[in-house]
C-alpha cells in the first residue's frame, strides 16, 4: 500500500481554506502587516496578507536581502543562524502577525519577535500551520510574545 502525503499546496481548496483560516487570525489580532519566515512562511504568509488586505514582509536568512537590514542571531539545536528584515519595512505603529509552516523549537520565531521589537513595532501574534508540541516551542515563545497569541491550525 502506497503511503499518502499531505499535499496542501497542491490542493487548491485546502490551500484556500488554510489561507482563509490564517487571514482570520490576522483579523482577530488586529495585525497591520504579515511577516513570513523563510522559506515556507513566504508561501503561507503571502496569500494571508492578500486576503487580509495587509502588507507582506519577508524575514530571510542573513545575506539574502539587499539594502539596509536589521539582523538577529539565534541558536538552533545544531548550531546558530541569523535572520534579517528590511529595516524600513516595519514602523513603530505596526502590529505584526508572524506566519510560518511549523513551530518546532521556536528559535526562528523567537528571533523574528526580537527583530520586530528592535524595529519598534508590536507583535500581534504568531500563526502556524502545525505546532510540534513535544519540542516545546510554545513555552520558549511565551515571554517574548508578551501576551500576544500563538495559534496553530494543527498540533501534534
Amino acid at each position: 500500500m502506497q503511503s499518502q502525503k499531505l499535499a496542501l499546496r497542491g490542493d487548491g481548496g485546502a490551500f484556500n481554506a488554510l489561507s482563509d483560516a490564517l487571514a482570520g487570525i490576522a483579523a482577530r489580532t488586529g495585525a497591520t502587516k504579515v511577516v513570513g519566515l523563510e522559506a515556507r512562511g513566504f508561501i503561507l504568509g503571502s496569500p494571508v496578507a492578500v486576503r487580509a488586505g495587509l502588507g507582506f514582509i519577508p524575514v530571510r536568512k542573513a545575506g539574502k536581502l539587499p539594502g539596509a537590514t536589521l539582523r538577529q542571531a539565534y541558536e538552533l539545536e545544531y548550531g546558530s543562524a541569523e535572520i534579517e528584515v528590511h529595516a524600513e519595512d516595519i514602523g513603530a505603529d505596526d502590529r505584526i502577525l508572524i506566519v510560518d509552516d511549523v513551530l518546532a523549537t521556536g528559535g526562528t520565531a523567537e528571533a523574528s519577535i526580537e527583530l520586530i521589537h528592535r524595529a519598534g513595532a508590536e507583535v500581534a501574534g504568531v500563526a502556524v500551520l502545525m505546532e510540534l508540541a513535544f519540542l516545546s516551542g510554545r513555552a520558549r515563545l511565551e515571554a517574548a510574545l508578551k501576551g500576544a497569541p500563538l495559534e496553530a491550525i494543527l498540533t501534534v
